[in-house]
């Protein structure tokens, strides 16, 4: 959580803001700017990744189907190189890459993890309004009243394959729920819960030592609020849920509502995981 009026880092978080970009121009002549990017070209499809719209394979998508415009003309070429200074346009706006952010929050009951809500609710973006300039986006979803672990950023490489199932994902709950399971219903949850849109396991089941109305489950699924479906297909209710890990990210120095940055080896932990280049390879890809 950052201070809206102020430049320094909020002395209970340490986070501090991001300037955003005043919007100048660079001096010179259109010539001379292109001139300084001959050797900087970069390839069209990473180039509109960059500016946090879509992944990679989506701008593919976008190019194929004649979305895409390059100082004013259509291409339908993929692979094809542009330099940083040239006009790019998709579905006919403007776009720019944007240097990538990635957040950690430990996401408050009551809030969505939408970008926006149209019932006035309180979502995920409302905690970091104008904490970085930058258009992020929650990797996957964490239902209203579920508290934890939520990463947000502009990355969409990474959050595409986060959030796909072949590459599974650790995510791990801690469940507090109104009776104790017994160890038959342990086994149940290792082995696989019947649900209406195929069966759900945990790879990973414990019951905690001192409260044992609280389970631990460690998951790879990514449905729809499956944990709680679970319970619910055990007979018992869920009183509380909350996701204290995701992937090698872990909850701990993160207070409720409250978030930071990811550190670079923490990033390139989640690239390595998902098979993608580490940051030092980013703009040389």
């Amino acid at each position: 959580m950052t201070d809206r009026k102020s430049n320094k880092p909020d002395r209970r978080t340490g986070n501090r803001p991001y300037k955003k970009s005043s919007g100048n121009k660079p001096k010179g002549s259109e010539q001379e700017r292109a001139a300084s990017t001959t050797s900087e070209t970069i390839r069209l499809n990473k180039y509109i990744a960059h500016a946090g719209i879509c992944s990679r394979r989506d701008a593919d998508t976008f190019i194929s189907e004649g979305k895409v415009r390059v100082n004013g003309k259509v291409v339908t070429e993929l692979g094809l190189q542009v330099n940083p200074g040239d006009r790019i346009t998709v579905s006919g706006q403007k776009i720019e890459p944007e240097p990538f952010v990635y957040i950690l929050m430990n996401k408050p009951r009551d809030t969505i993890t939408t970008t926006s809500d149209e019932k006035g609710r309180r979502t995920v973006m409302d905690l970091i309004e104008n904490a970085t300039g930058q258009r992020l986006y929650p990797v996957g979803r964490l239902d209203r009243n579920t508290t934890g672990l939520i990463l947000l950023t502009n990355d969409g490489d990474l959050a595409n394959r986060l959030m796909h199932p072949s590459y599974k994902v650790r995510k791990v709950y801690d469940v507090e729920i109104s009776r104790m399971l017994t160890d038959e219903e342990l086994t149940q949850l290792r082995t696989g819960i019947p649900l209406e849109d195929g069966p759900a396991k945990a790879y990973r089941v414990s019951r905690h030592t001192v409260y044992l109305n609280v389970v631990t489950l460690s998951m790879h699924e990514g449905r729809n609020r499956v944990v709680r479906r679970m319970m619910e297909a055990l007979g018992v209710e869920v009183l509380s849920l909350d996701r204290v890990a995701y992937g090698p990210l872990q909850k701990k120095g993160i207070r409720v509502g409250r978030w930071r940055n990811l550190r670079k080896n923490e990033i390139n932990e989640l690239r390595k995981m998902v098979r993608l280049l580490p940051m030092d390879h980013l703009d040389r890809s």
